[in-house]
């Protein structure tokens, strides 16, 4: 049976055929798919969680596969950052059952603060990378990191990018391995599982014997295979570099690697030694070159091909044009889209966000703003350009305790998310508290994890597969980490929002807003009618505008021969009472809820 899936529907398939019982992750663009679709299509036979963090999430796949579950770990590139700590632990570890860790990189910035290459993790941890090349491998690949790691004893690393994440194929589909390897009692054997020193020394040699046994592995393994073509190039390169690297060359000779570490110096020579010129086609970092030259072998590869960015046809074309390494087919001339003529549209919050008021608010007052990784990051944008840091997860209430160890002379504040709060913002605020810092943090609670695809956490009451559960309350916990100075307010509320940020930044020491309102895109409450702008009261001040609200628009009716043009308000976009923002912002009352009467 065949079936057209997304890279990572195809991964969480293979998580089915390949007989795993766990699945946990933090959401993260692009892997955020993968525990969405075990849970919905998978839900009797795979237990998923979305866990507070990514360190969280390996922690407790390391306990199931120490329990004898066939277990699977999912993260976007920079939660393999939060995640090393307990990963490399379970490197000297292994476990009882199989664990595959599945990374979702993002060459091209699209969804990320970075570009960083996820490869250099399994060389770091001494573990297996299996680099899919499109949906049919990402299932196969998975069933096979499987099999590596209970034939090694070892977590194996899937690495994929947004492109095979994202992008459709054909998957043969197979049965599922119903092997359970499930344990009654837990193993209690602290030579091999507790990492303290003494024991840990001795579990190191394990390591470099086992990373020596996958080099012979990889010599022969089906997942590497050479495409012999014509010899005058022969082309290194694994995953979706290969689809387009064969459009560019398809009479070359390739060597697909579809497990890119460790490498088998041995393959690798003998594929050398038959043609003329090797080419390494790699995105981000030279990691296949770098290790290939230490051989002792001569490649070319970012000496023409860019550190940064993707690595599509088009691009390769563009970087081979004028060198040695001259296409075998026509370059194709980019096609005219009028790129010139289209507007700039920068990413704006939804009509209805709850965090407009705080943003709206925050430029108003021109203090300085720690900002944090969500939604309300846009709020660094036109027209608030509201916040002025964003690093990390988390990373906010760092920055704004170290911004009060400045001695500036004006408050400080910092912003964050409900999910993020839970991720890693407790740690920062608990750091604040003990060491008497100063500063306000808000906590911008709608309810969900908005940006990556409204997943689950503990601040509300369903889980990832859809049971009842308790919430953790957000003011309670913050109360008990002993902050004093704590607002809860509507978020919808605009002079509540002022007032109670004015309160917290008077205050002598550290503050916290809640600001609640619940996400538009997710919100129980029914469509209601769009606001209308009244024509006759509008004198074109553009504090409506001042929101960066998508529904709010000028008009090309001119007040009173000013230059300025009145407002008026888009009945697709807005969302009516559920926000109700931009009438409590316009100051002569000219925005309208649909039928209010004069004097209401």
């Amino acid at each position: 049976m065949k079936e057209l899936l997304q890279g990572n529907e195809a991964i969480a398939r293979g998580a089915y055929e390949a007989g795993i019982q766990v699945a946990t992750g933090y959401p993260g663009t692009p892997s955020s798919e993968i525990l969405k679709t075990i849970a919905l299509k998978f839900n009797d036979s795979i237990y998923a969680e979305w866990s507070t963090n990514e360190k969280v999430a390996m922690d407790a796949a390391a306990g199931a596969a120490y329990s004898g579950k066939r277990t699977l770990v999912t993260t976007k590139q920079v939660g393999m950052n939060v995640m090393s700590d307990s990963l490399l632990y379970t490197v000297y570890t292994g476990a009882e059952a199989g664990l595959v860790i599945v990374t979702a990189d993002d060459p091209g910035f699209f969804s990320t603060q970075n570009e960083q290459d996820n490869r250099w993790y399994g060389k770091l941890a001494k573990i297996p990378i299996l680099e899919p090349q499109d949906s049919q491998e990402a299932k196969d690949f998975v069933v096979k990191g499987i099999e590596l790691s209970e034939e090694f004893d070892t977590p194996v690393l899937v690495r994929t990018t947004m492109r095979t994440s994202h992008s459709k194929s054909v998957v043969e589909l197979g049965e599922r391995d119903n092997v359970d390897k499930s344990l009654d009692k837990f193993p209690r054997n602290q030579r091999k599982y507790v990492m303290t020193a003494q024991w840990a020394e001795k579990r190191h040699p394990i390591v470099e014997e086992r990373l020596d046994e996958m080099r012979e592995y990889a010599t022969d393994s089906p997942l590497n295979f050479i495409d012999w073509g014509k010899k005058d190039i022969g082309i290194i390169t694994s995953a979706v570099n290969y689809t387009y690297a064969k459009d560019v060359f398809p009479e070359a000779s390739f060597l697909k690697l579809g497990m890119t570490y460790p490498l088998s110096e041995k393959l690798i020579k003998e594929f050398a030694d038959e043609v003329e010129r090797v080419l390494v086609i790699e995105e981000l970092d030279p990691f296949l070159q770098e290790t290939i030259q230490a051989m002792g072998i001569e490649v070319t590869g970012k000496e023409i091909f860019p550190k940064c960015g993707e690595l599509l046809p088009d691009d390769i074309f563009e970087y081979i044009e004028g060198t040695d390494f001259e296409p075998q087919r026509e370059i194709p001339q980019p096609r005219d889209q009028g790129e010139d003529d289209l507007p700039e549209r920068s990413p704006v919050l939804c009509p209805g966000c709850p965090h407009r008021s705080s943003f709206h608010i925050l430029a108003e007052m021109d203090i300085p703003v720690a900002g944090d990784i969500g939604c309300y990051n846009l709020g660094c944008l036109p027209p608030f350009n509201a916040q002025h840091t964003m690093g990390c997860m988390g990373a906010s209430i760092g920055v704004l305790h170290g911004m009060s160890l400045g001695d500036l002379d004006e408050p400080a504040v910092a912003t964050i998310g409900d999910s993020t709060f839970f991720h890693s913002g407790m740690p920062p605020l608990a750091n604040m508290m003990h060491n008497h810092g100063d500063g306000t943090a808000i906590i911008m609670d709608n309810r969900t994890t908005a940006m990556t695809g409204h997943q689950d956490h503990p601040g509300i009451t369903q889980t990832l597969g859809g049971e009842e559960t308790e919430k953790i309350d957000i003011e309670e916990v913050v109360r008990a980490m002993g902050v004093e100075k704590v607002e809860v307010v509507d978020a919808f509320n605009v002079d509540e929002v002022r007032e109670a940020l004015k309160e917290c930044n008077e205050y002598d020491g550290p503050a916290v807003l809640i600001t609640e309102g619940e996400c538009v895109q997710i919100t129980s409450e029914k469509a209601q009618e769009a606001y209308e702008v009244n024509p006759e009261e509008c004198i074109a001040c553009g504090k409506c505008l001042d929101l960066g609200c998508p529904s709010i628009v000028k008009t090309d009716e001119e007040y009173k021969d000013t230059g300025r043009f009145k407002a008026g308000i888009d009945p697709v976009l807005c969302v009516g009472s559920i926000c109700d923002v931009c009438r409590q912002v316009c100051p002569t009352g000219a925005i309208k809820a649909p039928n209010e009467t004069e004097g209401e």
